[in-house]
């Protein structure tokens, strides 16, 4: 059976490294990069350039997985090919689609011309240059920051940059640059309970970031962005540098006329996060729209990547020895947000689902242990 693995993010890497040498089964992972990056720690290597990359063929050593360096241009599930940037077509029996997800602007006007995302290192490498170079001799242009969305990212990535413009202006002697972080909605990290997200907010105050909520995001220029409240008031902020942290969508790059699409242009799956009316496409992580046992859709979260993976590398290997599949039961074991160099907050999943809150140093162990745990589970 010839399988095809695209892309080596959270799902497509743990599907490809739950592979075990397998007789009749031919399996080929394709990324554009020859590394596998932690996207949970973009912030990171946006404030304090960490290493937040590995490299992918060395993980695959003992899979039977071979790798091959290349960007998918187009699937078509209808004639089970998919086409490589480079124009060759590679065909398959079975295939694994795990290309992640896109930038959402919003079609707000100026954004996606004139805000950084935080999907790539070279993202990542954008933003800390720009703060090094803010700090250098010299610079006479606008210092701040408008970072769109306070979500997950967004409010890791303000804390990272506001403690590391903390350490920069004791060390050259000028005054830190603002922060503003723009929030469509009523507030903060919608994802935790109101007591976590209290003790976030005041982190976020001492670090003296500028939060907006209730503020609207309505246009993106070279200078700065405009924002409106809920009251209809808009105002100017102005800006050297505008990121945008808002939202995502699928990658519009699978096609077949059976194909359901829902919210975010992810693709509809069944209980074996197989894409509906094609077996023999299995779908995992931000491009999956899978549900819970509540029929809510799953988070695109890493952890639930993770287990996407882990299920469907699991199950390819039973099709081959012509063994009954496992159903997908997405688990959420916590949810963790840094805050800046040993802060966190955070809880964690305990028996008869009950939840554990954590807030300082131990929260941000919990949140290291999780990506300990994520590594450990890909060698």
């Amino acid at each position: 059976m010839k399988t095809l693995i695209l892309g080596a993010g959270y799902a497509g890497l743990a599907t490809a490294t739950k592979m075990k040498p397998t007789p009749d089964l031919e399996v080929l992972l394709v990324e554009r990069n020859p590394y596998h990056t932690f996207e949970t720690r973009l912030h990171e290597a946006a404030a304090h350039n960490t290493r937040v990359t590995l490299p992918i063929e060395p993980l695959l050593r003992g899979t039977g997985v071979n790798f091959e360096q290349a960007s998918v241009d187009s699937i078509d599930v209808d004639a089970r090919e998919v086409t490589l940037k480079d124009g060759r077509v590679l065909t398959y029996d079975t295939l694994v689609v795990g290309l992640g997800s896109v930038t959402n602007f919003y079609r707000i006007p100026g954004l996606s011309d004139h805000a950084t995302e935080l999907k790539d290192v070279s993202d990542a490498d954008e933003i800390f240059n720009y703060v090094n170079r803010i700090y250098s001799a010299g610079y006479t242009g606008n210092r701040d920051i408008v970072v769109g969305g306070a979500g997950l990212t967004g409010v890791e990535l303000v804390t990272e940059l506001a403690q590391r413009a903390q350490v920069l202006s004791r060390a050259r002697g000028l005054p830190p640059f603002n922060i503003y972080l723009v929030e469509a909605g009523p507030k903060i990290l919608p994802v935790l309970d109101d007591a976590l997200r209290a003790r976030a907010e005041r982190t976020l105050n001492e670090y003296g970031i500028h939060v907006l909520t209730g503020h609207r995001l309505m246009e993106a220029t070279a200078t700065g962005v405009t924002v409106q409240t809920a009251d209809g008031e808009q105002k100017q902020l102005q800006a050297g540098k505008i990121i945008w942290t808002g939202g995502i969508q699928a990658r519009d790059i699978v096609k077949g006329e059976r194909l359901e699409k829902g919210p975010g242009g992810r693709i509809a799956v069944d209980d074996y996060l197989r894409a509906k009316g094609y077996p023999e496409v299995f779908v995992v992580g931000d491009m999956a729209l899978a549900h819970d046992q509540g029929g809510k859709p799953v988070p695109t979260t890493a952890q639930h990547a993770g287990q996407q993976g882990r299920l469907t590398g699991k199950n390819i290997r039973s099709l081959v020895k012509g063994r009954e599949l496992e159903k997908y039961q997405p688990n959420t074991m916590g949810e963790f947000v840094s805050l800046g160099g040993l802060m966190a907050v955070g809880w964690m999943k305990l028996p008869w689902n009950q939840k554990l809150a954590m807030t300082g140093g131990m929260a941000h162990v919990m949140k290291k242990a999780s990506e300990w745990k994520w590594r450990s589970s890909i060698d």
